[in-house]
């Protein structure tokens, strides 16, 4: 698999390592969001000191259908603003054109070995 290809399968599997916890198997609660926030993007929330307010408000936003749960498609608009709202950081922290994204992790065209993380293998039919 490619490096991309990786980092989508770990989008995925972080989902699912949260959403199987509690109630549906395939939606992320108001616990198991919470949860998944605070394990996973620890830096995200870093200057909020990750309060329940702050995580209420956030999960209230991205539940567009407002059932109370994150579907995964509701998920990936969370992984959207956080990519942007790091590439954001990376150009501040740049300077403007000068900035640089770093090197290619595992060189090779960005082809490398995926690391899965406890993956739980699910197969959808949506």
């Amino acid at each position: 698999m490619t490096q991309m290809e990786c980092y989508v399968d770990t989008i995925i599997n972080v989902f699912h390592q949260y959403s199987v916890r509690l109630g549906h198997p395939d939606t992320l609660n108001q616990k198991e969001f919470k949860q998944l926030v605070e394990k996973e993007l620890p830096n995200f929330l870093k200057n909020e000191n990750k309060d329940d307010e702050v995580l209420d408000h956030i999960m209230e936003d991205l539940d567009t259908n407002s059932d109370k749960t994150l579907s995964f498609e509701e998920y990936a608009i969370l992984i959207a603003r956080v990519i942007h709202a790091t590439h954001e950081e990376m150009h501040k922290d740049g300077h403007g054109h000068g900035h640089s994204h770093g090197p290619v992790p595992g060189g090779e065209g960005g082809k490398g070995h995926c690391h899965s993380h406890g993956g739980h293998g699910h197969g959808h039919s949506h």
